[in-house]
């Protein structure tokens, strides 16, 4: 069986690389390195079944050989990257989107879209499941990961509808754990540094938005088992962790489980930020027999050694 992954040198790609390679499979890993990190994949270039291609998938994309699943994961997704590169952040959910599926196609692959919670926007529904619709502003700043994102998964599931083409569609929430960037600027490796390094942890708002975090782990082996399930074309699934966590009480956590003195230091809210987020997962409980496993505590617990490393290190 064989796999390519877009985005493979970013976060979450890197490790579904391993996954996959893990679990048997052969692996092309596909990523231009915007934000992606070749370190990430360091651990596997040794694999005689993996094959690292740098590459913009928003150019014409075509792999030689058979190909039994796509993995499109290529896309900035942390507020810093999406909003330094606006216009590739849209490209890259357009373009890059059209000409995976496009390869699925010509393929007879299985597709996975990375989407993301982002897709609700400002919810007005708690917890939210994958009927409701979203409450997303077409032109405010995040619009450009948000409606790049909603407009992959139409084009999606155009390519479902038309063509027939096997796909599914992962919802992914809030994520955290090795290999992230410390300065990415999502909360979790935001927190993490501000604690190892002394300085305030800056907490937006009042602090009681809340989010839901999942370790990389469990959502790994969530977006395996929607990549292998039979049966379930066309259809999209919320991965994360529905437990709910005001902003000001994980910066608390981080600040105890770093031994640290940092003082909270409150900003002004970004416009469009979500007030609540918190998946509603039964339906890949019920299907895919997935929930995860890690609290945030945990999850915590494991990701520190790596941060501590990166962070520290001279």
């Amino acid at each position: 069986m064989k796999v390519l992954i877009t985005g493979a040198a970013g976060f979450i790609g890197s490790h579904l690389v391993g996954k996959f390679l893990q679990e048997g499979w052969e692996v092309v890993g596909l990523d231009n390195l915007l934000t992606g990190r070749i370190e990430n994949l360091q651990d596997y270039f040794s694999s005689s079944s993996f094959v690292f291609i740098k590459y913009d998938v928003t150019n014409f994309l075509y792999v030689k050989g058979e190909l039994d699943l796509i993995l499109h994961f290529a896309c900035p997704a942390s507020p810093v990257h999406y909003l330094r590169h606006p216009i590739h952040t849209m490209k890259v959910d357009s373009l890059g989107t059209l000409h995976a599926l496009g390869l699925a196609k010509e393929k007879g692959a299985r597709f996975v879209l990375a989407s993301s919670s982002e897709v609700y926007g400002d919810p007005l529904e708690i917890p939210q499941k994958e009927t409701y619709n979203g409450n997303v502003s077409p032109i405010g700043p995040r619009s450009v990961y948000d409606e790049a994102k909603r407009f992959s998964e139409a084009l999606t599931m155009a390519y479902f509808r038309q063509h027939g083409v096997d796909v599914r569609i992962a919802r992914i929430f809030n994520t955290y754990g090795p290999r992230m960037d410390p300065d990415d600027g999502r909360v979790i490796p935001t927190f993490i540094k501000q604690a190892l390094l002394g300085q305030p942890l800056t907490v937006f708002g009042d602090g009681t938005q809340t989010r839901s975090f999942c370790y990389i782990d469990d959502m790994v082996e969530g977006i395996y088992s929607l990549s292998t399930e039979d049966g379930i074309s066309g259809e999209v699934f919320n991965l994360g962790n529905p437990q709910e966590w005001k902003i000001i009480d994980v910066a608390k956590l981080v600040r105890e489980l770093t031994d640290s003195d940092s003082p909270i230091e409150f900003r002004p809210l970004p416009q469009d930020d979500p007030r609540r987020r918190r998946p509603d997962i039964e339906k890949a409980r019920r299907l895919l027999g997935w929930s995860p496993v890690y609290s945030l505590e945990e999850g915590l617990k494991e990701a520190l050694p790596w941060f501590k490393e990166r962070v520290l290190r001279p």
